[in-house]
């Protein structure tokens, strides 16, 4: 089986196929340097901006892969979660090629997608337990096949990257600030007084990052000289400002790391024949969080399985590996197939025939 997949659900367009579980070949367009300029990301302009590159990006996957449009089995598209304008793009560009193609179409949950996208390196074992970390979403998983997922835990306000790059753009990083705050930290020790673990003293698996976001606000205002005067980056900092940054940045960095250790084990109970811990998204590259994850599984005599730090952001590989485990299983959508966006839950609405 071929399947052409395709990502558009933030700022990130992207194809890729994906042949019996191995990848082809990608093409991705990163939209990084035009939303650095606000800051953050546009959702017009991301939007835009898919519509802009998609095609062509199409067209330069099939050239460099050698693949012919008709050798194509199966269209894969992230329905969502993301920006609904942006998914909308994706979604109208897949629906024309499975209909142009004859194919089937099959919608992919956005989440599910990033949590089996190591699959394309290594067997992942089921069930596992899976802790999704992304810039929206924070959630742990009982994964118990390629499409049976139960929802643990979940993220109540801020999402562990949506708290990254805030922390980030007060401390005025150039965006997207959450990679230069994790290398910024490597240069420092953690203070584990400095900023609270947060939302750990209860009995539940959800996540709130909001007042770890409130403490790193509330340190860089009564401690100005830690913002960068201009977003042009760290060289120009005088030694020991950067050695005080470094700390803030591995403070906060320890932090974050050590809920997401904590309510992990906490989650672990809840899938006692668990065979693997996968940690996906794209706060799933972050160091601190990759070391300190393998030890949790190895102290619970877990398999690690966590994508490469490329398979980790949003990418077209994962949703085409997704949407050929679907199809596999006898899991399609009609051309009626609906975005969803972000705060909506992404319904489990398969067709069991491709129409």
């Amino acid at each position: 089986m071929l399947c052409l997949g395709i990502e558009s659900s933030c700022d990130e367009t992207a194809v890729a196929l994906v042949r019996n579980g191995r990848l082809l070949g990608q093409q991705l367009a990163s939209q990084v340097d035009v939303h650095a300029l606000f800051g953050g990301v546009v959702p017009e302009i991301a939007s835009r901006e898919h519509l802009r590159v998609l095609p062509g990006l199409y067209r330069t996957l099939l050239t460099e892969t050698g693949v012919q449009p008709e050798e194509i089995s199966c269209v894969a598209v992230s329905r969502g979660p993301g920006l609904l304008g942006a998914l909308l793009i994706g979604l109208s560009f897949a629906k024309g090629l499975a209909l142009a193609l004859g194919v089937p179409l099959v919608g992919v949950n956005h989440l599910h997608a990033h949590l089996l996208a190591a699959g394309l390196e290594e067997d992942v074992p089921f069930p596992a337990l899976g802790l999704l970390v992304s810039g929206g979403h924070t959630h742990t998983y009982a994964v118990r096949s390629d499409h049976n997922f139960q929802l643990l835990g979940r993220t109540l306000d801020d999402a562990a990257g949506e708290a990254f790059d805030k922390a980030a753009k007060r401390l005025n990083l150039p965006y997207p600030g959450g990679q230069l705050l994790d290398e910024l930290g490597q240069e420092g020790q953690p203070d584990h007084e400095m900023f609270p673990r947060a939302y750990i003293d209860n009995d539940n698996l959800d996540f709130s990052f909001s007042g770890l976001k409130t403490a790193v606000v509330n340190h860089v205002n009564a401690h100005p000289h830690l913002a960068l005067p201009s977003l042009a980056g760290t060289d120009a900092l005088a030694p020991e400002i950067r050695q005080e940054l470094a700390v803030v940045c591995a403070s906060f960095n320890w932090s974050v790391t050590e809920t997401l250790r904590i309510k992990t084990e906490r989650a672990l109970p809840r899938v006692p024949n668990a065979r693997a811990l996968i940690v996906a998204g794209g706060v799933a590259a972050n160091s601190m969080l990759r070391r300190t994850m393998l030890a949790l599984a190895e102290k619970h005599g877990l398999r690690a399985v966590m994508p490469s730090p490329s398979l980790c952001t949003d990418n077209a590989a994962m949703v085409a590996c997704a949407g050929e485990r679907l199809a596999r299983c006898g899991r399609f959508h009609s051309l009626e197939l609906e975005a969803v966006p972000r705060g909506r839950k992404v319904p489990q609405d398969w067709l069991s025939a491709p129409v």
